[in-house]
């Protein structure tokens, strides 16, 4: 499957009064490199994958972590990002966020694929297409 990664500074307002990464950036750090996943792997910004798939967004519906070493203000970390299973209507997605080589915090996702139906403020599953099982898959 596709692998992306990405180079992210620790900022002072990812860490907690310690200085060390609150545990919750981290989710939010892992969000934006699933979108960074989707974005390389369709060639295009979320907003206009979003459009171009007709689809309302890929929440999550299951996540956890493991913490291994702690990051702090100003190290640089790498995440690595891949989709680990691909099935009708979800994907599941791996992060592994690495410091000074060494893995210190890997993520697990469960997202779905699905449309919105405004006039009821509901979500449904919707079927992943085609093309973009299809590209996620490319190595």
């Amino acid at each position: 499957m596709l692998v992306n990664r990405r180079l992210v500074r620790i900022e002072w307002g990812d860490c907690d009064p310690a200085g060390i990464v609150y545990y919750p950036r981290y989710f939010a750090m892992f969000d934006a490199s699933t979108t960074a996943l989707l974005e390389r792997a369709l060639g295009m910004s979320k907003y206009d994958y979003l459009k171009a798939y007709d689809f309302a967004g890929h929440p999550l519906v299951n996540v956890h972590s493991r913490f291994l070493i702690a990051t702090r203000f100003g190290d640089d970390v790498m995440i690595e990002t891949a989709v680990t299973a691909l099935r009708r209507s979800s994907l599941n997605v791996h992060h592994r966020l690495f410091k000074d080589g060494a893995l210190a915090v890997e993520g697990f996702e469960t997202r779905v694929w699905v449309q919105g139906d405004p006039t009821k403020g509901t979500m449904k599953a919707k079927p992943l297409p085609q093309a973009v099982i299809e590209r996620l898959s490319q190595k």
